[in-house]
């Protein structure tokens, strides 16, 4: 009999991720349905979302050659029912206070700190680069993670190694971009461009490094349309940057520099995202969604 998730003790609530304790070795990782843009999480759900998000990172933990946090299957015997095919058992890590992001194209943050500077995070870059120009190299940009409600801050490699130490920092520095070509190679090969991604690494009792939280996700990654790509303009994506567009747009009447919050999504902007999630899970994977637990 599965326990229920009130059984558990529960640490901390994410943007869109709960966590809870099983034992003094493993914590349940659970994902819910909400999204989150801007910093801020929206009223609106995306149906499924939490699932999707799930069978992702399932799909690419399995695939990628790199030591995870994974404790069992998705359908451990130690998920409760009404979590099962949205929750993971992992093992506790001491996590790492840095995000590790990956860059193959210059978009977002990217470019805009690039129009300003000729750089990003302090990476000089060649003139003439514009929106979605690609990388001959992946970049590497730290970033310190934020409560809920603040920014992200993007930092230079030397304040990781303060924060961290030069041994580890360049070890996960290494890590990120063997990982981040190994997915999008992959991804790739199925007309799926992953033009960033950021990965969260933690240390297990012995010292080593483990690839944790999420990975490939569409809420961690901009993927785009490797058909239709064109450098110099904004490309077709399956990922929240769909949402993104949507709050910043003409039709949401949002400021997102304002104080008010953003308003909630309508139901064709939910059902297409949802859509795209799917898509893009199916795409990468080769699976059918409507096989994943609970589907």
């Amino acid at each position: 009999m599965r326990p229920a998730l009130s059984d558990y003790q529960h640490l901390a609530s994410g943007k869109v991720r709960e966590l809870y304790r099983i034992d003094d070795e493993h914590l349940l990782f659970v994902a819910t349905d909400r999204i989150s843009a801007y910093d801020h999480v929206l009223d609106s759900q995306i149906p499924d979302k939490g699932r999707i998000l799930t069978a992702m990172s399932v799909f690419f933990f399995d695939y990628l050659n790199t030591p995870n946090h994974l404790a069992g299957p998705p359908d451990d015997e130690r998920i409760p029912a009404e979590v099962l095919g949205r929750a993971l058992v992992v093992r506790q890590l001491k996590m790492l206070p840095v995000e590790c992001v990956a860059r193959g194209y210059l978009t977002g943050s990217g470019l805009v700190d690039y129009r300003a500077s000729g750089s990003v995070c302090g990476i000089p870059l060649p003139h003439g680069l514009g929106e979605a120009s690609k990388f001959e190299e992946p970049l590497f940009t730290p970033a310190t993670k934020a409560d809920i409600g603040e920014h992200d801050e993007n930092i230079s490699f030397a304040r990781m190694i303060d924060l961290v130490g030069p041994v580890l920092a360049n070890q996960l520095k290494e890590r990120t971009r063997q990982i981040y070509v190994q997915g999008a190679d992959h991804a790739l090969t199925k007309g799926i461009i992953i033009a960033d991604t950021k990965f969260e690494f933690g240390v297990d009792p012995h010292g080593n490094v483990v690839l944790a939280d999420e990975v490939f996700t569409p809420d961690s990654s901009r993927y785009w349309r490797a058909d239709t790509y064109r450098q110099g303009v904004v490309q077709d994506s399956f990922d929240k940057q769909f949402v993104r567009n949507w709050l910043t747009g003409p039709e949401s009447g949002w400021d997102r520099h304002g104080d008010t919050p953003p308003p909630p999504l309508p139901e064709e902007i939910v059902a297409a995202t949802r859509d795209r999630y799917i898509e893009a899970y199916e795409r990468i994977s080769g699976l059918q969604f409507g096989d994943w637990i609970g589907a």
